[in-house]
């Protein structure tokens, strides 16, 4: 099965924003990063795009579900710090193509590397494990 998974797009600095992190929106570069996805995913085959219930991932892939129609579904199992056994089990009960917008410390802890914000691994994921088939640089 193929997921998309994306680091949610530029949203500024953690230490400059005042309140809830879970609430910090993209920034400006964020926003154009997001809209670039809808191209970069052109012409790829997924049903649902789910994500971190954080503004910042949410609003990563909004442009992309209004594009395709579909609707983000937020979910805890993506959120930061709650670790890849849980995001693994999501995406394999899901069973089906689908895009998936996560925080940096998720990619890290499933690929045992960095990204980019705003980048996207493409696997295939299967019962026992995933192979990484591409990667995708941020949008523009």
């Amino acid at each position: 099965m193929i997921v998309y998974l994306a680091r949610h797009a530029r949203a500024g600095h953690r230490a400059e924003w005042d309140g809830d992190d879970r609430l910090r929106p993209l920034d400006e570069r964020g926003r154009r990063q997001a809209e670039g996805l809808v191209a970069q995913l052109a012409g790829r085959e997924f049903k649902r795009i789910l994500s971190s219930p954080s503004a910042r991932c949410v609003e990563t892939v909004v442009p992309l579900a209004e594009a395709r129609g579909l609707t983000v579904e937020p979910d805890d199992a993506l959120a930061e710090g709650a670790g890849s056994h849980a995001a693994l089990g999501l995406l394999r009960r899901v069973g089906e193509p689908l895009v998936a917008c996560v925080h940096g410390d998720l990619v890290e802890e499933l690929l045992g590397e960095k990204m980019k914000k705003g980048a996207t691994a493409v696997l295939d994921l299967s019962a026992d494990g995933f192979e990484i088939l591409e990667r995708l640089d941020p949008p523009a």
